[in-house]
């Protein structure tokens, strides 16, 4: 039973498994020549696990070396150094040959498509399996049934120009599928999309993994590709991964500057410099930032505060549900005696994280 095969379960594998393996790795680009020679670090000693059945997503700006990272894991990029293994397999230092084999078992969808203008949508979806050498009769069962499960029967015969943006990705996904892949490389693979048409690929690449049982590892420089389809997520700068985890701990305690920020992107629970400079002209009293959600209880402190003189006002923030689990922040004015104030804010500070607006 093929894993990859639309209507039918993926393998179960086990709780945990590793898929991918990154230890140390790292890919030095070396440019020029004499003095004129340089080293562009792309990806610096990353260490980090894709589990197997799960969407990974890797995120981060511009140069940060997240599609040199997936570039890497088919071997479309040598590795320099460390170990990158796939499915068990090492990775690093393979010829062509030998990475052939590891190859079959991943599939790629690119940000600009990347289909032939030259074939119909059909003949896109078949062209992994002529060269995998499926006879006619099972390619033309295969594409049938591809196309089927992206939506996309009715446009067998037609041409890429003929299809939207958003087509035209089904069309790369079917085809990534063709060879029934246990791992899905997306690259940017939204990013030429507009929302309506982004939410439509994502919500397909979820039908991917939860019924086919497909790994995804999704690069993206968009929080919300992140928010809506990441079990699990890299940060990525300067070749570094600066911080990954679930999800919703990265959304609910971004650790880095480099995370808040794309955390805020999408976000506006945690006012930004000028938010800050309107809230301090509008609220005289005490402005404290604190984290509130799921089992984080600030009412407790805010009751015993209003019994010693301390009124609070909710000046800004709001509260997200992300994989069931809510979270977000308030920012809260405090007024009353100052000692009374005082003793809240050290109270909030034993519940929850709390940070102070500078006056």
């Amino acid at each position: 039973m093929s894993a990859a095969e639309p209507g039918r379960p993926g393998p179960p594998g086990r709780p945990g498994e590793v898929l991918v393996s990154f230890r140390e790795v790292s890919k030095v680009f070396r440019t020029g020549s004499g003095r004129a020679a340089r080293e562009v670090r792309a990806v610096d000693d990353v260490t980090l696990d894709v589990h197997r059945g799960e969407i990974f997503g890797v995120i981060g700006y511009s140069g940060a070396g997240k599609s040199t990272l997936v570039r890497l894991i088919n071997g479309l990029e040598p590795v320099t150094s460390g170990s990158l293994t796939v499915a068990g397999v090492e990775v690093a230092g393979r010829t062509e040959t030998e990475l052939a084999p590891v190859r079959r078992d991943i599939g790629m969808i690119f940000q600009q498509f990347n289909l032939f203008t030259s074939r119909t949508v059909a003949g896109n979806v078949e062209y992994p399996l002529k060269r995998a050498g499926w006879d006619k009769e099972r390619r033309r069962e295969r594409v049938a049934e591809l196309l089927e499960f992206v939506g996309l029967a009715s446009r067998a015969g037609n041409y890429p120009e003929q299809l939207s943006g958003g087509q035209k990705q089904r069309v790369g996904i079917a085809r990534a599928l063709a060879t029934s892949p246990e791992l899905l490389l997306a690259d940017e693979s939204t990013s030429a999309l507009d929302p309506e048409t982004t939410q439509e690929v994502l919500q397909l690449l979820q039908r991917v993994n939860r019924e086919l049982g497909i790994t995804i590892v999704i690069i993206t420089h968009e929080m919300d590709v992140v928010r809506t389809i990441a079990d699990r997520v890299a940060v990525m700068q300067d070749g570094r991964v600066v911080e990954h985890g679930p999800t919703v701990d990265i959304f609910a305690r971004p650790r880095t500057e480099t995370a808040r920020r794309f955390v805020s992107s999408v976000m506006h629970t945690v006012p930004d410099e000028r938010d800050l400079e309107r809230l301090r002209r509008a609220h005289r009293g005490r402005l404290v930032i604190v984290d509130v959600g799921d089992g984080i209880d600030i009412g407790g402190p805010l009751s015993d505060g209003a019994a010693h003189g301390v009124r609070f006002t909710i000046a800004y923030g709001g509260i997200s549900v992300l994989q069931e689990q809510s979270f977000g922040s308030l920012t809260l004015e405090l007024t009353g005696p100052d000692p009374a104030v005082q003793d809240v804010v050290e109270q909030l500070a034993r519940v929850t994280e709390v940070r102070e607006v500078a006056a």
